[in-house]
């Protein structure tokens, strides 16, 4: 590891901790050579599977994917950034913990109305439908009233809080 000050390459780690998220880690490092401090982040770097689209192409997993569909969702909700970063986090580990080389985009979009159901209703309208392509007014109240009711039952059993 190259110093940022002196550029020597003569750098010793004083502390390592891995970081919330549980995918990163943070090092305190020292220069040998001109003795100033400066921290590293090292990222692990998981592979993810394939996804498979509805009309059955595969792409890669693409995280800006999921963040900009959960962003545009969130959107003047009372909703910050960490209860994001987490909801995609969360998504992520449970596509990890399936163990398979695909997964659908079907999957994915599921685990994020789930999430965002628990976190704010609006949300998850809103995600869901752009997600459900709903065809009328109907089949919008129908899930509506549907949501309605999976809240008054899991009230109070929000799974993703700051």
């Amino acid at each position: 590891m190259n110093c940022p000050f002196c550029n020597a390459t003569e750098t010793k780690v004083i502390d390592s901790r891995l970081m919330q998220d549980g995918f990163s880690v943070k090092r305190r490092r020292k220069c040998e050579a001109c003795e100033k401090r400066f921290n590293t982040f090292e990222k692990f770097e998981i592979s993810m599977p394939m996804v498979i689209k509805s009309d059955g192409r595969r792409e890669e997993y693409n995280r800006k994917k999921i963040l900009s569909g959960i962003e545009k969702a969130c959107q003047k909700r009372p909703i910050s950034t960490i209860q994001i970063d987490r909801i995609i986090e969360n998504i992520e580990k449970s596509i990890l913990e399936l163990n398979d080389k695909e997964v659908s985009s079907l999957s994915i979009g599921e685990l994020v109305m789930g999430y965002l159901r628990n976190l704010d209703p609006v949300a998850y309208v809103r995600f869901a439908s752009v997600y459900k392509q709903f065809q009328d007014v109907e089949e919008f109240l129908k899930d509506l009233k549907d949501n309605e009711n999976t809240n008054k039952t899991s009230e109070g059993t929000s799974s993703v809080k700051q």
